[in-house]
């Protein structure tokens, strides 16, 4: 269990380090998947296999990740769109 969370600390450090010329959607999926790999790891630590819960933790927080940037994205669209229909309603 130390080892794990070793492992875990040192990714995030890394992405942290990593993450200064990244675009907002490799930051929000790079960051999904740090995330689900460590919850991953710690699920697979107590099932028996962290490794195996790691690698498909951090598939589903890349997934993931994705998708809230893309959710994202779309509400700040939508925000644009309304705000630049009420400023020609004037």
């Amino acid at each position: 269990m130390k080892s794990i969370t070793v492992v875990v600390i040192l990714a995030f450090c890394i992405v942290a380090i990593g993450c200064a010329g990244m675009s907002d959607t490799q930051q929000r999926t790079l960051s999904g998947g740090v995330i689900g790999a460590g919850g991953g790891a710690a699920i697979g630590a107590i099932a028996g296999n962290a490794g195996l819960g790691a690698a498909i933790g951090a598939g589903a927080g890349l997934v993931g990740g994705y998708l809230y940037d893309q959710n994202e994205k779309s509400k700040e669209s939508a925000y644009k769109e309304g705000y630049k229909a009420g400023q020609q309603g004037r």
